[in-house]
């Protein structure tokens, strides 16, 4: 099957930069569920909520250096192109497939525009709104969302032209790659998506692939189910009748007054696939081989927060909903990938061409089986289940031309697995090359090659590690010992190690700081609120220059009921940087719990931008609430999700 032309080029995007990552290591327990189990759920699946829960996302760090000033920025872009479409991805941004263009229409398929807006809404924060994204570790937007990717053209034997990406997952320790192609004359785009497993043990699993569409007046999400599981930021998961959800029909994007996801309960015996129709019945059709189970609709609602959201990721670019396509039934579960297993599945991305007159109608049952028609007729179920062999075949492939490298913790992990006499991936179609280790793997290989270790600016995690530093003296081993106990929530195993490092000889101000901030975190944790914000206090101290530091203990004096102290250390907060509009705010706040309303009401007149904002925080708008009472909210403020 002959492919068509890959080409590698660059665009330019009007986006902020990503600045530098966040220092504070991720220990605490920050990936709390949001919703429960209500009515209608099986037991299995809510057994698989359950399953492979973490904490956080050590050993990432999070990416919270960025602000909202965009410029022009030059990015890597490959195009696959034929005679029906024509794709754009970005390898250096997760590997986004940020156009598909139909040429017979001239519409793009999905959500896409010139000036993407870096948010709040990715598991390591930084995130941007737009394209079709790849979503793996656990339940919300992937730790590699913003990250480049190993990226390479491989081609086939049979004349196919890859476009392949791949990574090293740190959460679970897996690696995933992603085979894009376009047969020459196709109507659809093609992916293939490996993970392998290298583990002695299983692991718990979480892929989807997350579209963005145009959402327009007109615009209907379809799919072969009746029922459907929903959340909407404030209620239970319960089973629902999309078609009638709460007096309305939820599979019209305009019509949901909040936002809401509804994971399409699609029976085992059904093909996979969703699809968007607008006015006309054109819009991204997602179809699957029968392993990728999950089909979801996402909409930001109509309410003002909903349209708020909406114009802060994507300034000027028109509103836009989400179809999902993920391994499980819905995004809260993890499913058990086996010891030394891999899962393979191909997906396929199209125009779904439907008649209006019928996908439109008030007859759902016939809306489906049209769609389902329609969408046999762009790619027959039989033919892309039959692609799979020669894909999983194809995943091996050697790379042609290298396009661009990733991170260098594959490589690494390569390195500790040897060296323990462990077993790893076969790497003939995704090389981990010794060229992608950096300053940030550095250290780690010294440790393992026996080398004394003297810090990092990263972290790692595993019993390998741990053990590997147990045998090491410096203050900063025990320092970083005392994080990975920290982030399984071993807290008094923390303490013990954030003791050493406070009473031991030699440390480094930095490392003090660090470990009292990790120290005041477990006394939190336990209670302890006085002693907790009395370490952070001096943690600040120690490393003054910290303004992430000073971030986290401004907030967490607020949370903990201590307003004075937070007003101490914002009043001697940096006036210029990222955090500004931040600590601005947490000196509103607490000025608010001082009884000082007039001076934290004059602060939010003034206005306040924080461009970390996170998804679902409305805490701008109930203070506003709070101390300009009566006064309507500024649209600036409301991003309610509900």
């Amino acid at each position: 099957m002959a492919s068509s032309n890959i080409t590698v080029s660059t665009l330019t995007l009007t986006m902020a930069e990503l600045g530098p990552l966040n220092p504070l290591p991720v220990v605490g327990s920050e990936l709390e569920e949001p919703y429960s189990v209500g009515e209608g759920v099986p037991e299995e699946l809510q057994a698989a909520t359950r399953y492979g829960v973490v904490p956080n996302v050590y050993p990432y760090l999070m990416q919270d250096g960025y602000s909202r000033a965009a410029a022009p920025r030059e990015l890597t872009a490959v195009v696959l192109e034929n005679s029906k479409l024509k794709a754009t991805v970005l390898p250096s941004m997760g590997g986004r497939i940020w156009e598909l263009f139909d040429k017979a229409t001239g519409k793009q398929l999905l959500h896409t525009h010139a000036a993407p807006q870096i948010a709040n809404i990715a598991l390591r924060k930084a995130w941007f709104a737009g394209g079709l994204e790849w979503n793996i570790g656990t339940r919300g937007h992937s730790p590699t969302s913003c990250d480049p990717l190993h990226t390479a053209i491989v081609h086939t034997s049979d004349g196919k032209h890859i476009l392949r990406m791949w990574e090293y997952e740190r959460l679970r320790e897996v690696v995933f790659q992603v085979d894009i192609w376009l047969p020459a004359d196709s109507e659809v785009l093609l992916a293939a998506v490996r993970i392998r497993n290298p583990n002695d043990h299983d692991v718990p699993v979480y892929w989807w692939s997350n579209a963005a569409i145009p959402e327009t007046d007109r615009t209907r999400v379809i799919a072969p189910a009746e029922e459907a599981f929903s959340a909407d930021y404030a209620t239970d998961i319960t089973r629902v009748t999309p078609t009638n959800h709460e007096g309305y029909d939820g599979t019209w994007l305009v019509n949901s007054p909040h936002a809401a996801d509804f994971f399409f309960d699609i029976d085992p015996s059904e093909r996979r696939w969703v699809v968007a129709a607008d006015d006309d019945g054109d819009g991204l059709a997602m179809l699957s081989t029968d392993l990728l189970r999950g089909k979801k609709l996402f909409v930001w609602g109509q309410g003002a927060g909903g349209k708020r959201w909406q114009e802060w990721l994507s300034p000027g670019a028109g509103p836009y909903a989400e179809i999902q396509a993920g391994l499980a039934r819905t995004q809260f579960e993890h499913l058990a990938m086996p010891a030394g297993s891999q899962w393979c599945w191909v997906e396929a991305y199209g125009n779904g061409s439907l008649d209006p007159g019928i996908s439109h109608g008030t007859d759902w049952q016939a809306a489906v089986a049209h769609a389902g028609e329609r969408l046999e007729t762009l790619m027959p179920r039989e033919e892309l289940e039959s692609l799979l062999p020669a894909a999983i075949r194809d995943a091996d492939v050697p790379p042609s031309t290298m396009v661009r490298i990733g991170s260098g913790w594959g490589a690494l992990e390569r390195a500790r697995r040897r060296r323990a006499g462990r077993s790893w991936v076969a790497e003939s179609g995704t090389p981990f090359v010794l060229e992608s280790l950096t300053e940030e793997q550095e250290p780690w290989l010294g440790l393992l090659k026996g080398q004394a270790f003297d810090g990092a600016p990263s972290f790692v995690a595993g019993a390998d590690w741990e053990g590997l530093l147990a045998g090491q003296e410096s203050p900063e081993a025990h320092y970083h010992l005392a994080t990975m106990r920290h982030a399984r929530q071993d807290l008094e195993g923390a303490t013990e190690e954030y003791r050493r490092v406070l009473e031991s000889n030699g440390a480094r101000p930095a490392t003090i700081a660090l470990a009292r901030r990790g120290l005041a975190l477990v006394l939190l944790a336990a209670g302890s609120e006085q002693e907790g914000l009395a370490e952070l206090r001096t943690a600040v101290r120690r490393n003054p220059s910290n303004t992430w530091l000073l971030t986290e203990a401004a907030t967490l004096a607020v949370r903990h009921g201590d307003p004075a102290m937070a007003l101490e250390l914002t009043g001697s907060a940096p006036t210029e940087g990222t955090a500004v509009g931040r600590l601005m705010f947490l000196k509103a706040t607490a000025l608010a719990r001082s009884g000082r309303a007039a001076e934290a009401a004059a602060i939010l007149r003034a206005g306040v931008e924080i461009p970390d904002l996170r998804e679902g925080e409305d805490a701008i708008a109930a203070l506003w609430e709070e101390v300009c009472a009566g006064e309507p909210v500024p649209a600036a403020y409301q991003f309610g999700m509900h």
